[in-house]
């Protein structure tokens, strides 16, 4: 799939950003895919099946080596302190027990199973929406987010190439795994979950700086939004 050169936010010409299925796949075939990823250097990943963006190439591909530029401790402390500058003070209960401070990335989870595997299953269950399939030239699921150019949380931050680089540490740190990717959705399956609450509140704050929509909409408070991730081997993020 080559980006439209008309797109406003085009960037990269010369190499298709992915190759795009006709039809919809099943769960088995994303599969065998990913056992093929070490040889074959391609990451596959479900897509909603709808024109925009992926037939319209309204696609911004970055190389994966813009990633290496940036830490997720970082984006998380610019995002925090960037919202304190512009929010009322009745408006950081939203952020409760942290407040005005940034508690920087959650410790790692403690893995309960191959993240491999978890993917497998999560694939299964995302596939059931019928959807086509991506292969993207990634040597890890993060890298998709810019390799591929989606631009589904552009409401949120422009560039999606620091948002690779959060997701890069999820997966070293929680066992997360890029599995599908919608016009504006993500979704990870998650091999290390946080098990406490205390974690769980940690690791919200961090979703919170990823997608606050996610927080906001679905649960309203940092603490509420934790109960739901508690324990849970799947994340989806929705960005408005």
């Amino acid at each position: 799939m080559w980006p439209d050169p008309d797109y406003s936010q085009f960037s990269i010409d010369h190499l298709p950003a992915f190759w795009l299925s006709d039809e919809a796949v099943s769960g088995e075939l994303w599969t065998k895919l990913r056992l093929e990823h070490e040889h074959s250097g391609l990451w596959p990943v479900l897509l909603e099946d709808s024109v925009q963006p992926w037939s319209a190439g309204q696609i911004a591909p970055d190389t994966a080596a813009e990633i290496d530029n940036y830490h997720a401790a970082a984006f998380m402390a610019e995002v925090w302190s960037d919202w304190i500058e512009r929010a009322k003070a009745d408006q950081l209960e939203l952020l409760a027990p942290f407040g005005a401070r940034c508690p920087g990335p959650a410790p790692a989870g403690r893995q309960a199973a191959d993240p491999d595997m978890v993917a497998d299953w999560y694939a299964g269950l995302v596939a059931e929406r019928r959807t086509p399939l991506g292969l993207v030239a990634a040597e890890r699921g993060a890298d998709v987010l810019a390799v591929m150019g989606w631009q589904g949380a552009l409401n949120h931050n422009e560039w999606m190439v620091p948002l690779a680089a959060v997701v890069r540490s999820w997966e070293d740190r929680f066992g997360a795994r890029v599995v599908s990717l919608g016009f504006n959705t993500l979704d990870l399956s998650v091999a290390a979950p946080p098990v406490t609450p205390e974690h769980a509140l940690h690791v919200a704050a961090e979703h919170w700086t990823f997608c606050p929509d996610s927080v906001i909409y679905s649960a309203g408070t940092l603490t509420d939004y934790a109960e739901q991730i508690t324990g849970r081997n799947a994340w989806s993020f929705w960005w408005d």
